[in-house]
């Protein structure tokens, strides 16, 4: 609901925090001139080099929130673009730090459902990047398409329940309707975290061990960092079924968390990823081959076959218990 003039010629900017910067890395990594935080040591090689050496500045949303004014206004910026899930009272947010640092500050919702539309703003906003914002627009619109109908076709006897833990214990979850979760709400993968107040945190919803059995989810997915690798051999998590059927996989996490974390861009890989992995007879591709060609699109980033085969490692069924 603002209006907001911004610069007929555009190729200076600062993002608002980490999905901006990921989205504004995507379309224009050359018109990036702070970026939210460095890439870590094991994102470097997929990302644009130019990343690395930008002025940080922060955070501007949630419990991260650290925005650093003074780098925005030496950066040499014409706008500061905010990008990804709308907010309450995000109006007068945005004004007041557009009054604050005096140059244009403009919010494009980004989550799923709104992602083709926002590649695209960004194509036509910033100068010369008008077919490289329809080019992924058109992905994302590809990518969605089949989510929307492959879960379409799921018949309820095949309906697959699934807890996407987070944190190191497994004893955090991105719960149904979160944010996070998008991809499993998308795809008609049924949640198996049904919580009275459900966090959109990167953190998601903490439970405990009674909640665990009662969901009981036929997959359990496990972020990187986790207790993936000895879950099988924990007492508290061997009665699940998903452990005895050794249907529980690592989620890949470079240079983003597959799923969420945050819900960005990245979602994208985890529909195919997860789509291939739990429903192959509609999601029906080579998963190694469409890695490569995802990571060529979004990052520009050759990745060689033994790579994809590395990152997909902990994406296939265990032995049972």
């Amino acid at each position: 609901g603002r209006t907001v003039e911004i610069p007929q010629t555009l190729t200076r900017v600062a993002p608002s925090g980490t999905v901006a910067s990921m989205f504004l890395a995507t379309v224009a990594p050359e018109y990036l001139v702070t970026i939210n935080a460095t890439p870590s040591s094991s994102q470097y090689r997929y990302l644009d080099p130019r990343l690395i050496d930008l002025p940080t500045t922060g955070q501007m949303y949630g419990s991260k929130s650290t925005l650093n004014l003074e780098s925005i206004l030496s950066s040499g910026a014409q706008v500061v673009i905010d990008l990804g899930d709308k907010k309450d009272n995000m109006a007068a947010d945005l004004d007041a730090l557009q009054r604050q640092i005096g140059m244009p500050v403009i919010f494009i919702e980004a989550d799923l459902p709104h992602m083709a539309a926002a590649f695209r703003t960004l194509g036509k906003i910033l100068s010369g990047k008008e077919a490289r914002g329809e080019e992924l627009a058109a992905f994302v619109e590809q990518t969605v398409s089949m989510a929307e109908e492959n879960a379409a076709k799921i018949q309820d006897s095949e309906r697959i329940s699934v807890l996407y833990t987070s944190g190191s214990s497994g004893l955090n979850t991105n719960a149904k309707g979160s944010i996070q979760a998008q991809v499993l709400d998308l795809m008609g993968i049924e949640n198996a975290a049904v919580v009275e107040d459900v966090s959109n945190r990167g953190g998601g919803n903490p439970i405990n061990l009674e909640q665990l059995y009662r969901f009981d989810p036929d997959v359990i997915l496990f972020t990187a960092g986790s207790i993936y690798s000895t879950a099988a051999d924990d007492a508290a998590w061997q009665p699940l079924r998903a452990i005895t059927d050794g249907r529980y996989y690592e989620i890949p996490s470079l240079p983003y968390n597959w799923l969420s974390n945050p819900p960005s861009l990245n979602m994208l890989l985890g529909v195919w990823w997860l789509g291939n992995l739990l429903y192959p007879q509609y999601y029906s591709y080579d998963m190694t081959a469409k890695a490569q060609e995802i990571y060529q699109l979004l990052w520009d980033y050759d990745l060689s076959e033994d790579a994809a085969r590395e990152m997909l490692a902990n994406s296939t069924l265990k032995d049972a218990q």
